[in-house]
Formats: structure tokens, sequence, C-alpha cells
């Protein structure tokens, strides 16, 4: 979508930019998804500007006002990390390291506008399919946007206590 966009209601999709750190990590650190004894996995999480500038960041932002500081309101985000390989060596993979849908934007779409965008820019990168190894309660979501389930991945105490799904999502 067009970030000029003057549509108070539009949601638009930008690159992160350094400056979106601080509530991008606010977004993580107090998700509902990771209450409970889920919490450990996010507690003192940082996505910092160096993190942003060496993956491709993208949020979903609210209105018309688009740029960082703007106060226009974080829907979500995610991060894809390229792995582009070694020359005569294997291709290009990519894996979904971060996505986050803000609690109050929850069931309005953005989520699956977050994975389209995802498999536009995955695809501008030369993916067939990015990685995905996902928060347990999240694999419904990845399996409804057409991510098929290839293992799980082991717990990694003391960050990660629980086996993981892991998904592959297909891009074409």
């Amino acid at each position: 979508m067009d970030a000029r966009s003057t549509d108070p209601g539009a949601v638009l999709i930008r690159r992160a930019v350094a400056k979106d750190a601080k509530r991008l990590t606010r977004l993580v650190r107090t998700s509902r998804a990771y209450e409970g004894h889920w919490a450990p996995m996010v507690e003192g999480y940082r996505v910092g500007p160096d993190y942003i500038e060496a993956h491709r960041v993208f949020v979903a932002v609210a209105g018309a006002g688009t740029g960082p500081g703007t106060g226009t309101p974080v829907l979500g985000f995610y991060s894809l990390v390229l792995d582009t390989g070694e020359p005569h060596g294997p291709a290009a993979t990519g894996e979904l390291d971060l996505m986050f849908v803000a609690d109050a934007a929850q069931g309005r779409g953005i989520g699956r506008r977050l994975i389209d965008h995802l498999r536009e820019e995955a695809s501008r990168a030369g993916l067939d399919a990015v990685r995905v190894v996902s928060h347990p309660p999240a694999e419904g979501f990845y399996r409804s946007v057409g991510a098929e389930r290839t293992g799980t991945v082991p717990a990694t105490p003391p960050y990660v206590m629980w086996d993981r799904p892991e998904l592959m999502l297909p891009i074409a």
C-alpha cells in the first residue's frame, strides 16, 4: 500500500527504522500471547536499532502519519532474516524471526496483511519458502495462511522451556 496515503483508517506497511526500536520492543514485551508461563521468553527481550538495520523489519501502522516518531500506533511488525548462502553453495534461505500483532489490533487482518507483505519481500529475495519456528499458540494462524508443519524445534532452556512447531511457508 502507498505509504503516502491520507486515509486515516488506512493500514500501511513500511520498513522499520532505528527510531522504531522502543515501540517494537514494547510490543514484544507487553504481548498477551506471552503471559503466564510464556513470559520468560520475552522478559528482557529487545528489538534494537542494530537488529532493525541488519534485517528486513517491517511495521504495520495505522492512519495517514507513517513516519517513525509520528505517534502513529504500531499495529504489528515482522522480521525476515535472510541467509544469502555461499557462492556456489546452498541457495538463499529465509526465516520469519519475529512477528507480533498488537493486542488491540488482533482480529483485524493485520497478521494476514503482514504475511502477504512477507511473501512479497521473500519473493523479491528469490525465496521459494520461509521457515517459521512458531510460538506454540500461533501455529494455527500460520497453518491458516498456508504454512505446513515440518517438524519440532526442541526446547533450549533456560530461555525457551518448551518445544516449538517448525513450519515452512510457501512463497509462490
